[in-house]
């Protein structure tokens, strides 16, 4: 061979394996579209404790875009319209993988075993007497030291007609945070082109344990200082008030009377420094609410409007409950998305739940899960304008 056919031989080669390198990066980067304009991407994201993190991006025709990634099942973005057509991140994060592999208040993350408080850390099971990290004062909280906030899940797209997402699976093991039973879980986000971000959960035990799942993102519909003049209205007649641990009482108290009522739209920042124990106790709201529902299946519980960019967020649930909190535990300490200062209650969170501390408390719901049976569940957010 002479030396001019050797070379052309060897940049053959070269390119050839240039473009199967290109074509293996494309595979995994090129958007999975459906004829209705709904897209689905994946992306390698950044390093956390538990390893390299991907991001599914999901878009609809109108330009929504959800973001999720596999590191704790995590919403990290929801991109809506403001009522100028401008478009806004409303929910409260990080743009890298890492922030969230580093101490946050849960932001955006799949809670469980059992979301928020577990009184004195334990609960028992027909006798057997169960001990959970004491990560909250006195009690439990979000499903102990790591829960599934900050584990890596298994991830897959999900590609319909009607909706696009992913599909995050994980197995937790018998004993793992003190919880009995290994518990096989999935959690899914769909997005559809009605604005609708659906959350979808499914549970199978092998032993007795309790189940309570929920997303923990906070939300800024605004991208204000803080969420004082959104307007909140919260379809329930009472809620469940707690003690100076934030544990409930037992009691259902009803709203009436009380800077808890937020049966008619109220701005949250009205009455949120009330001359209050519960609002005292919580440093202002961080109280379940007890839903006033006609059914078992999906309704309105929730809509929260913010009168400077005009968007609203209706929350639809199957769950009994919907924890309110108001982002009192921020400082301006976490630095997050573009570079944005959280500062004292600049998002706010609606933790769609069983109640809290449930297995000790027979007259809740119950949130007992048996061998044999599917816990199943699913909360919706739909993002809209008024102009």
């Amino acid at each position: 061979m002479s030396s001019n056919s050797f070379l052309i031989a060897i940049s053959l080669v070269l390119a050839s394996l240039f473009i199967a390198c290109n074509s293996e990066n494309q595979s995994q980067t090129d958007p999975a579209t459906t004829e209705n304009g709904l897209s689905v991407t994946v992306q390698d994201w950044g390093q956390t404790p538990e390893g390299l993190a991907h991001l599914f991006i999901m878009k609809n025709k109108n330009g929504v875009e959800v973001r999720v990634t596999d590191y704790g099942a995590t919403h990290t973005a929801f991109i809506a319209p403001d009522k100028n057509g401008n478009m806004g991140d409303i929910t409260l994060g990080f743009d890298q993988a890492e922030g969230y592999g580093k101490p946050h208040p849960y932001f955006g993350s799949t809670v469980g075993r059992y979301g928020n408080r577990i009184a004195n850390a334990q609960f028992s099971i027909d006798g057997q007497v169960y001990k959970l990290a004491a990560n909250n004062g006195p009690n439990h909280l979000h499903g102990g030291v790591k829960g599934f906030g900050r584990v890596m899940w298994t991830g897959k797209e999900i590609i319909r007609e009607d909706a696009v997402g992913v599909e995050l699976s994980y197995t937790s093991a018998d004993g793992e945070e003190g919880y009995p039973g290994k518990l096989e879980v999935i959690t899914r986000y769909l997005l559809n082109n009605n604005d609708e971000l659906r959350m979808e959960y499914e549970a199978t035990t092998d032993k007795k344990t309790v189940c309570n799942l929920t997303n923990h993102a906070y939300f800024n519909l605004g991208g204000t200082s803080d969420i004082l003049s959104h307007e909140l209205m919260i379809a329930a007649d009472s809620f469940t008030p707690v003690n100076e641990t934030l544990i409930p009482t037992g009691e259902l108290r009803a709203v009436e009377g009380t800077p808890f009522d937020f049966r008619t739209p109220m701005a949250i920042g009205s009455r949120i420094n009330a001359e209050d124990e519960q609002i005292k106790f919580g440093g202002g709201y961080d109280h379940n609410y007890v839903l006033s529902r006609s059914g078992e299946g999906m309704e309105k519980i929730v809509e929260v409007y913010d009168p400077s960019s005009g968007r609203v967020l209706e929350v639809l649930t199957e769950e009994p409950g919907v924890q309110f909190y108001t982002g009192n535990f921020l400082d301006g300490t976490l630095t997050g998305k573009g570079g944005s200062v959280y500062a004292y209650r600049s998002g706010f969170c609606l933790e769609t739940q069983h109640f809290p501390d449930s297995p000790n408390q027979p007259q809740f719901p119950s949130t007992l899960l048996n061998p044999g049976e599917t816990y199943k569940t699913a909360t919706t957010w739909r993002v809209s304008v008024r102009k």
